[in-house]
């Protein structure tokens, strides 16, 4: 088997799963449960199969139907990629855990959304075509809908509603800066367009400069950055345990679609309509940092402090880019890990509320609220540190910003334990062992300290990852001069 296949396997394996759940309708909750834990292992063996393979520096390609650009349909591996599409296997691995204790049996289809929604997290990471990057958004926002109904009640009804009809709107001018692209380019595939956006007249570069402020429009949307970022806590904090936890990542693929997108396209390589995003971008982060730091500090319930911390860790990633160095974007990505985790992680902890007979819960509770304040010793902590280096003395706002929300999210986490764990304050949980429960966190946690232990090497592959993106040349030769897979045969 060519190495090339593997590829397209994080996208292949969560479609045939989630088909075959949807075939397989009258087979036990326990049948589906198997099913759907063997493609989380499959997905988790390939993409640490696809980030060994992506540490060299090796731009992985997989071309649909073996049509070059600017018709065909690639998939594509880099550093950034394979990175994303592990931190979801591993993100997968936590949620599918935690619902297979009680939450998963709840509604008919919640293994067949949860591939599917595998397959779209996937297929953003992987595409290489515009197109076919809102294409997958489509299947997250379709799959992320169902997923948000499981276990129906009035609150999850509500929030799936403004959801839904707030990321159609975005969909919708998602094409139009899609078709407005095509218009001018005559092509879709992102290496071919940064190759010919950068050849465009200044008339012509004027109508990509519009395009691109609708993609950052909608990808600030995916992202919950402001001024849109106002529906991710109340549907993030209706959504159940394992999903919410699932969903962590959801904003990243908003804020990968920025650093993918315009660094191709919209790059200092760009000619007339380069850096159309920079002078949006760094008050865009540090303004959804902010309210995110404060919107946690005002949050009435757990969850929904969690889903605050999600919005301000979004913002830190944008402004992160913003900065416009590989020192910034380096930060970021080592940023991007490890706040993914712990928002996982805290969302999986919001059924701990009062579970003081549980004598670890309290200490999981600690090292994961550690973490997700920015200290040391762990990954969030040198992160932060790389970023107001990076930064400079010639951006107090984005010093001051970052400092004063980091102490805010930790006055939060502190005060919140001491609700949860320290008052006599119970909450509902859902059926189960919370022993039981509680495992998938003690997991992610301890990935949250191995991210500390090797963060030399992580931090090593971050700055490798923003030096790869930085310089697009080989992604774009990769891909423009992919050869056709083979086919059996010797054929084409």
């Amino acid at each position: 088997m060519s190495p090339d296949h593997l590829v397209a396997f994080p996208v292949v394996v969560p479609l045939l799963a989630g088909a075959a759940l949807v075939a397989w309708r009258g087979a036990s909750p326990r049948a589906q449960a198997a099913l759907s834990a063997a493609s989380v292992a499959a997905l988790l063996a390939v993409a640490l199969a696809l980030a060994v393979r992506a540490a060299g520096g090796e731009v992985r390609a997989y071309l649909h139907g073996n049509w070059l650009p600017p018709f065909g349909i690639a998939f594509a591996v880099d550093r950034l990629s394979a990175a994303m599409l592990l931190l979801t296997a591993v993100l997968a691995t936590a949620s599918l855990a935690h619902a297979l204790v009680g939450w998963h049996a709840r509604g008919a289809h919640f293994h067949a959304l949860f591939q599917f929604q595998l397959m779209g997290l996937n297929g953003a990471f992987l595409t290489a075509d515009l197109f076919n990057l809102f294409v997958f958004f489509e299947v997250l926002l379709i799959a992320s809908y169902g997923l948000l109904l499981h276990a129906p009640a009035a609150r999850r009804t509500r929030a799936a509603f403004g959801y839904v009809a707030l990321n159609l709107a975005g969909s919708s001018l998602f094409l139009v800066a899609v078709g407005l692209l095509y218009g001018l380019a005559g092509s879709l595939s992102m290496a071919d367009l940064a190759l010919r956006v950068a050849q465009l007249g200044p008339e012509d570069a004027a109508a990509a400069r519009a395009a691109g402020g609708m993609l950052l429009v909608v990808f600030c949307l995916k992202a919950a950055a402001l001024p849109l970022g106002f529906w991710l806590p109340g549907t993030y904090a209706a959504a159940v345990p394992p999903v919410a936890a699932l969903f962590a990542i959801m904003t990243k693929v908003g804020v990968y679609a920025v650093i993918r997108v315009f660094s191709l396209l919209y790059g200092p390589q760009a000619g007339d309509a380069a850096l159309v995003a920079e002078p949006w971008l760094l008050p865009f982060g540090l303004a959804t940092l902010a309210a995110g730091a404060l919107g946690a500090l005002a949050a009435p319930a757990f969850a929904t402090m969690a889903a605050c911390l999600v919005t301000a860790s979004a913002g830190t990633l944008l402004a992160g880019f913003a900065l416009g160095g590989e020192a910034g974007l380096a930060a970021a990505l080592l940023y991007l890990a490890h706040s993914t985790l712990a928002a996982a992680a805290l969302f999986l902890l919001t059924e701990a509320a009062g579970a003081r007979r549980v004598a670890w819960a309290a200490g999981i509770f600690t090292l994961v609220a550690v973490a997700a304040s920015g200290l040391p010793p762990f990954a969030g902590f040198a992160a932060k540190v790389q970023l107001l280096a990076a930064a400079g003395t010639g951006r107090p706002a984005f010093w001051a910003v970052v400092l004063f929300s980091g102490f805010i999210t930790m006055v939060t986490l502190a005060r919140m334990g001491s609700r949860l764990f320290w008052k006599d304050e119970a909450a509902a949980c859902a059926p189960g062992a919370m022993g039981v429960r509680l495992l998938p966190v003690a997991a992610l946690a301890a990935a949250l300290v191995a991210l500390a232990v090797a963060a030399g090497p992580a931090q090593r592959y971050a700055a490798a990852a923003a030096a790869q993106l930085r310089e697009p040349g080989p992604y774009i030769e990769r891909l423009l001069g992919a050869q056709p897979v083979p086919r059996a045969g010797g054929g084409r």
